[in-house]
């Protein structure tokens, strides 16, 4: 168990190194996923702070959706985080998958995402 923690957290710390390096100072638009939920988050690393937050945990998706772990769930939260950002006057992001693979929940949400107007 303790080998797979270890790995997963060197993946993404090059993942993350990587997208740094190449964010030529962009927000990063972070995905974390668990079994049950997904969330997401616009974050400026430059000053430290959150731009915009969307999880299948927000009241207003909570009314509508069945559960927080299917694709459906997380095409909503990334048109969300979407809305939100360009609320926030964010355009342009870099995007962090973090340790998952670009697959699944992480695809849909990054692909409805770039619908709802978010350019990575």
């Amino acid at each position: 168990m303790a080998k797979n923690l270890q790995t997963g957290a060197r993946r993404k710390a090059r993942v993350r190194r990587a997208l740094l390096s190449a964010a030529n100072g962009r927000p990063r638009l972070s995905v974390h996923r668990s079994s049950k939920q997904i969330y997401a988050q616009i974050i400026d690393d430059a000053k430290g702070v959150t731009l915009a937050a969307a999880s299948t945990l927000d009241k207003d998706f909570r009314s509508t959706a069945k559960t927080g772990a299917d694709i459906a769930a997380a095409q909503a939260v990334g048109k969300l985080v979407a809305e939100r950002a360009t609320a926030a006057g964010v355009k342009d992001v870099v995007f962090d998958r973090g340790a998952y693979i670009y697959h699944g929940r992480v695809k849909a949400l990054a692909e409805a995402a770039r619908e709802g107007g978010l350019n990575f």
